[in-house]
């Protein structure tokens, strides 16, 4: 059973690192490709922000899909359409084609993360979900970074990269595909109205939605801006993999702060760093390449953080069964804000060349900043004491995910019989007997009280 558990995690895990590693390779490379062939930041905008209305769409939607046809097939429908789709791309030059397969592929993408987190909330149990939740998220942070790094091992204008792409995302389809878990059970994931929100905290809404115009507008835009610097294609890969990579860096100190201050507070400063980080990238940036780098990293660092402190907010304010559907509610303001994100930055860049990418992204943190401090000293502050553990969490998901925060009082373990309905009886009384060894040592060893054991466990992201 032991056995069979740490090879189903595996392929799953493995799976979510191909898939999420080909497409922030593929979403790079596009933004890259057509900064080399001096599209204009506008029109990249419009291919790019196809691929969030998508994602967006496909995270509501695919789980009729997966019920109707099955978690395997539907994988497979998903993962065929990604790697076809980034093998159209070198092929025609139409940029409505472009935008096109964009909305397609933030469609399969939305799906394919639906699956892959079903089958992680399935495997879990109420001991080890709280590992699994932060090792899938390592992990996807990790694959995109190395999404990123591959970049200046190829020449984007050529077909060659598109399909190492499409490699990257047919093969996420095999890990799971060999798996033996069972299909798991979506269940319909509920939400706290946007009106509940608003009146206990408006501020958690507004962020998760200008996080998400901060992300996107990162994702669409940075490689564009980096091509229009004058940056060579190995140092934008540097350049992006450390921006990227930098949140998990930030991740411990920031859970150390938000669990001993007061978190609206936090997220002042988090705004006001990320001013003072994007106007860094812009006067101090092209000084150096490592000024640059830098400044990048601490910006998205920042950038990253709003999310999971906003959940955090939003969390202290509301009854622990409310957690999942509030959290859902905050995904989507932010799925919302990143629609935006790409239209924007691309007009800032429009408008006052390649530095309005920064511009235009410090003013929404600016103004989120200057919000957040006007809202914390007219509402009553949650004591410090009072305030719910931080934990991570995560914002370009499917949603499903969520399910395994630790703070979900409501989650419902599945039986290893369900999980794994190809076990024979002996298999299971052997697991559950040697389970049953396991706690009788610890116990015997002298185990932590529960008071130690509820000590939150702060995982980068």
């Amino acid at each position: 059973m032991i056995k069979r558990l740490v090879i189903s995690l595996s392929a799953l895990i493995f799976s979510a690192f191909l898939l999420m590693g080909g497409n922030t390779f593929v979403m790079t490379l596009l933004g890259v490709n057509l900064g080399l062939r001096g599209i204009e930041p506008t029109l990249i905008g419009s291919i790019m922000v196809c691929y969030s209305v998508g994602f967006v769409l496909g995270s509501l939607y695919s789980p009729r899909v997966i019920r109707r046809v099955g978690h395997i097939r539907a994988f497979a429908v998903f993962s065929a359409f990604l790697a076809s789709s980034t093998l159209i791309f070198p092929l025609t030059d139409s940029i409505w084609v472009w935008a096109l397969l964009r909305a397609f592929a933030g469609i399969a993408v939305a799906g394919s993360f639906v699956v892959i987190e079903s089958w992680f909330s399935a495997v879990a149990t109420n001991e080890h979900r709280a590992t699994l939740f932060f090792t899938y998220q390592i992990c996807t942070y990790l694959a995109a970074t190395a999404g990123q790094l591959l970049i200046g091992l190829t020449d984007p204008a050529a077909f060659v990269p598109f399909t190492l792409g499409a490699i990257a995302l047919t093969a996420a389809l095999v890990p799971l595909s060999l798996s033996r878990v069972e299909a798991p059970t979506i269940e319909h994931s509920e939400r706290i109205s946007v009106k509940a929100i608003i009146k206990d905290s408006p501020v958690g809404l507004l962020a998760a939605l200008c996080c998400g115009i901060l992300i996107s507008s990162f994702y669409s835009m940075a490689p564009v801006y980096a091509i229009e610097v004058g940056l060579p294609v190995d140092q934008l890969s540097y350049f992006m993999a450390a921006s990227v990579f930098t949140f998990i860096l930030f991740a411990w100190p920031l859970g150390r702060l938000c669990d001993r201050l007061d978190r609206s507070k936090i997220m002042v400063w988090l705004n006001a760093l990320i001013v003072g980080s994007a106007l860094g990238v812009v006067f101090i940036g092209h000084l150096n390449l490592w000024f640059l780098i830098g400044f990048s990293s601490l910006y998205m660092g920042m950038v990253a953080a709003i999310y999971p402190v906003a959940v955090a907010i939003t969390n202290d304010r509301m009854e622990a069964h409310h957690i999942v559907a509030a959290s859902t509610t905050l995904l989507l303001s932010y799925g919302l804000g990143s629609t935006l994100g790409p239209m924007f930055s691309s007009s800032m860049m429009t408008w006052l060349g390649a530095q309005g990418l920064y511009y235009g992204c410090a003013g929404v943190a600016l103004l989120l900043g200057i919000y957040t401090w006007i809202w914390q000293w007219r509402s009553t502050s949650v004591p410090v004491l009072e305030q719910a553990h931080y934990i991570q969490t995560p914002a370009d998901t499917a949603g499903i995910i969520v399910e395994l925060d630790p703070r979900n009082e409501e989650f419902v373990e599945v039986p290893m019989e369900e999980v794994f309905p190809h076990m024979e009886a002996e298999e299971i009384a052997e697991a559950q007997a040697c389970q049953m060894e396991l706690d009788l040592s610890e116990s015997e060893s002298g185990s932590r009280p529960d008071t130690e054991a509820k000590e939150p466990v702060l995982v980068p992201h």
